[in-house]
This record gives C-alpha cells, structure tokens and sequence, in this order.
C-alpha cells in the first residue's frame, strides 16, 4: 500500500504521479477551451501538438528516473487531455483529496484507479457536490494550507474559477490542526496576461526559505502583502506580469535543493542557482500554452518528512 505523506511542498520527493501527454486528441474548438491561454493558441494556430507535449513529458520523467522518485503514470485514455495531474486530486498529510473538477474531465479520475487502489479506502476523501476545488490552489506548508480561491458573486461566470469558499471551509474542517490562509485570485475568461488560474500561477514557495510570487495575480493587495512578509521580501522572487504569462512560478521542487524548471526562465534560473539551488531545467514551453506547466503535471504522493523543525 501507498503510504501517503505530504506535508510540504519542497521535502524530498520519493513518489509522484506524473500526467502523460500521450492521446490528448485534436486540437479543442475555442468554445472547448479551459482557460485563456489555450483559447490564444487555439486561435492563433500554435497549440501544442502531441509529439512535442511527449518530448517535454519524457524529459521531466528522466528528472525523477535521475532522483530515484518512484513514479506512477495514469492509463492512457484515447483523445483525452491527461497532462495536468494536479486537477485531479492532491495530498495533504496521509489523505488523499479527489478534486470537484470540470465536469468534462472527471473521466481523468478513472484512469488513476490503479494509483488509488493502493490508497487505504479511509485515506481517500471526496468532497460534497458543493465544494470546488483543483489542486493547483492547494498548498500544504507546515502548519498552514495555502489556497487560492475566488469569491466574488460572478463565480460561476468564470471558466477559470477553480476553487470556491466552500472548498477552503471543507479543507479547513478536515484538517483542523492545520491554519488553512486562503488568497483571492485574479480571474479572467479571455485575458491570460489577467487571469491567475491556480494559485501556484502566481505564488510558489521553495526550499531555503525563498519563494517565487506575483503581485497583480492577487485581488487583495493585503493578502500579497502577507505573503511576502511571511517570507521576507529579500527571499522573494518577484515576477513580471509577462513571466506569470510564461508561468514562472509554476516549477516544481524535488528537495529542498533542487528545482525542475523551464529551460527558457533565465532570469528565474539565474536567481535560483544564485540562491544555492540546483536546477534542472527541462523544455516545457509548448505545455505551457495550456496555462499550466510543472507542478501542474504533478501529483505527489509521497515527500519523506523534513529533518528539521522548521516552518519553512
């Protein structure tokens, strides 16, 4: 059996499900897309095709055959989008959460049914029809849970609104002992450069206290700035509206010390390997046209616990 522990989102990684790009079908109809960036590269005649999704894929894979991280894939569904494995479900201590994801895609779920059947029944949560909830705005750091959400009165009109108040209520009640802080998102159909669609589209924390963020990315300008007080402004990475376009704060951390990221993030890999990380950097370019890049291909399921104490 799985046993399942995330407790963070930087604590050496030993098992992960991986998203495959394998059979994603044809190119969706723009009235079909989820999310702005897509809807642009729909229409411009530039979206992703499946052999260069694959290529990217394999490279971020060979990272983990690298680090010795088991990793579990999910079963190839015919002319079905399996990339983003983080919308599906995520992790949070020795529970495992099914995500209330678009309608269209909970056939994603069944395709990791070999994944869960190594999941004790009770470590499996799902949540009532109410809560809406996708694991990119779900960040388990210590004693917090970070959540991205959107509450305004037009939720339902945005595509792009992921998680609800509902959500951050259910999370909060099911990890009491945990102080779950939850982040308004900025929200648009049709605008990428306007749209934060996950909270790791414009926030992400990493090993040695830094952490990656975007101002305009949040509605509440109070609730950036905790954020960045958390952290220290001087361990703050701050990225330019365009780079949260390119999806910068979207890398992944398989230790403390090392981060996945894009090959073509300079500035970001820069900073990082300036800050002592290693980094492997990996193309992932043509991915990203789908508004979601590393850690969005991502379930974790298991980081070995932390040697030290400390909150970050």
């Amino acid at each position: 059996m799985l046993n399942l522990h995330i407790n963070d989102e930087i604590s050496p990684l030993e098992a992960v499900l991986l998203g495959t790009a394998e059979s994603p079908g044809p190119v969706p109809d723009p009235e079909e897309a989820y999310d702005p960036k897509s809807l642009e590269h729909i229409l411009a005649g530039t979206y992703p095709k499946e052999s260069d999704m694959t290529r990217e894929m394999k490279a971020f894979a060979h990272v983990f055959e690298k680090y010795e991280v088991k990793v579990y894939r999910p079963e190839v569904l015919e002319d079905c989008n399996q990339i983003f494995s983080r919308d599906i479900a995520f992790v949070i201590e020795n529970k495992l959460i099914k995500a209330n994801i678009l309608p269209e895609r909970e056939k994603e779920v069944e395709a990791i049914l070999h994944v869960l059947d190594e999941i004790e029944p009770e470590h499996i949560l799902t949540p009532p029809e109410e809560v809406h909830i996708e694991g990119g705005d779900v960040m388990p750091w210590h004693g917090y849970i970070f959540m991205g959400t959107y509450t305004a009165d037009d939720y339902s009109e945005y595509i792009t609104a992921r998680t609800n108040e509902a959500a951050v209520d259910y999370i909060a009640q099911q990890f009491p002992k945990k102080t779950v802080k939850s982040f308004e998102l900025r929200k648009s159909n049709t605008d990428a450069l306007q749209n934060a669609l996950h909270l790791d589209c414009c926030f992400q924390p990493l090993g040695k206290g830094k952490a990656i963020l975007h101002k305009n990315g949040f509605l509440v300008e109070e609730e950036y700035r905790w954020l960045l007080d958390f952290f220290g402004k001087e361990n703050v990475f701050e990225i330019t509206q365009e780079e949260m376009y390119r999806m910068f704060s979207n890398v992944f951390s398989i230790s403390p010390e090392v981060v996945v990221s894009e090959r073509n993030f300079t500035r970001l890999n820069d900073w990082l390997r300036g800050q002592g990380f290693t980094v492997e950097e990996i193309p992932y370019a043509e991915i990203a046209k789908q508004e979601g890049l590393l850690r969005c291909s991502t379930l974790p399921l298991i980081r070995t616990k932390p040697k030290s104490n400390s909150r970050r």
